[in-house]
């Protein structure tokens, strides 16, 4: 195998550039296959999609968060780079207030609290007392992710049409009281008894992978800010539906945030939370309400056949947490070149954008490389196996194409 893997790497290396005082070209190319194992898979792109460098980049191999880009890819293709995502908050007669959400990745305290400066701007002239606060997340049927399992890791946070600061809580413990550690975010008594119920003594968790739980921590939190400007809601916080005919819309929250940041961000911190989210919102919006895990990825799955050629991705869901996912390195770098004019999205290092992928025994890693001679090429690197890493691989790319 590794004769096999060499012969095409050489033959490939005639058509980069050597740089001055290098090794010559075989020794570089021969150093390099030793990092390389039966199951892992490289390819190294130019222009026009001119492989340079192809080591079984027709494998289906499990891309751990590098997925994460075409995740983002079909967001921008579905909602549009410029989307922002809207909160809705109606009153009906009775002075109920509903809080209608429609799967912010980034509903967080600073907005919510916005949020609640607009609210109660609005209620304030017509002298409205709030009666029950109810949650309407049904925009979402509440989709269990494959690879997400109960534990209080922020990566394994449930999903849902409205989650608050990613369905977590940063947290800690003084004096035996459990308080905030983000200035930003009180901690409602809400979060504070669930935390006193199964939580370590500080630090950031998955509040609950409760549906009722989720959907009424977001409300709390709103409560909280609505007293805060001088209306406070006299009733009960709960889970509800909003019927239009009976309720009136107050106001239209949109995002602060548009999509291109949101994406951002999901990528910066690899966030699986976001990942979904953005799925299954683009899903809902392809094929309709309720949005549902599989609606996200037979969305993604369209646009990668009919875009990109994909013709065999196996995909389960969007932030690769999941082992079932299976991508091909000519694949994921086709996903690339359509994603080329959103790469400064991605974290950089030196002339470097790229996006990285861990599970237990996957080490992956993707994105594009600016070289001295102008060209920006592609790159995909995926390592199987325990105890291997990335870094002899990166080590040896970054001195064959000219990078750091």
């Amino acid at each position: 195998m590794i004769l096999r893997c060499l012969a095409v790497l050489t033959v490939a290396a005639l058509l980069l550039p050597v740089t001055a005082g290098a090794k010559p070209v075989e020794d570089r190319f021969t150093r390099l296959s030793r990092h390389l194992g039966p199951g892992d898979a490289l390819l190294i792109t130019g222009a026009n999609g001119r492989a340079l460098v192809s080591v079984n980049a027709d494998r289906a191999i499990v891309p751990a968060s590098t997925l994460k880009i075409l995740t983002a890819l079909v967001a921008i293709e579905v909602l549009g780079p410029s989307y922002r995502f809207p909160t809705e908050l109606f009153v009906d007669s009775l002075g109920n207030l509903f809080l209608k959400g429609y799967g912010d990745p980034l509903l967080i305290s600073e907005t919510i609290a916005e949020m609640a400066v607009d609210a109660a701007a609005r209620l304030a002239p017509t002298n409205t007392v709030i009666a029950d606060l109810v949650v309407d997340d049904t925009f979402f049927n509440r989709p269990t992710i494959p690879g997400v399992i109960g534990s209080l890791e922020p990566y394994d946070a449930p999903n849902g049409a409205v989650c608050a600061n990613f369905n977590t809580v940063h947290y800690a413990t003084v004096n035996g009281r459990q308080v905030s550690a983000e200035p930003q975010t009180p901690l409602v008594d809400f979060a504070r008894r669930l935390i006193i119920s199964h939580a370590p003594p500080q630090g950031r968790i998955t509040l609950s992978h409760d549906a009722d739980a989720i959907a009424l921590y977001a409300g709390h939190l709103l409560a909280h800010f609505l007293a805060r400007e001088g209306i406070p809601v006299q009733g009960t916080i709960r889970r509800g539906t909003v019927t239009t005919g009976e309720a009136q819309l107050l106001t239209t929250y949109l995002s602060p945030f548009p999509l291109t940041r949101v994406v951002a961000k999901m990528l910066a911190f690899s966030n699986n939370f976001m990942a979904n989210q953005l799925l299954i919102a683009s899903g809902a919006n392809r094929f309709g309400s309720p949005g549902t895990l599989a609606k996200g990825v037979a969305a993604a799955v369209e646009i990668a056949q009919s875009r990109f050629g994909i013709k065999d991705l196996n995909l389960v869901e969007g932030s690769g947490i999941s082992r079932q996912n299976r991508i091909r390195a000519r694949d994921l770098d086709r996903i690339l070149t359509a994603f080329a004019p959103y790469r400064n999205l991605l974290r950089s290092n030196g002339p470097e954008r790229y996006k990285t992928g861990t599970l237990d025994g996957i080490r992956t890693r993707t994105g594009y490389f600016d070289t001295s001679s102008g060209e920006t090429l592609q790159y995909v690197v995926f390592i199987t196996g325990r105890g291997r890493t990335l870094n002899p691989v990166m080590v040896e790319l970054r001195d064959l194409i000219g990078g750091e």
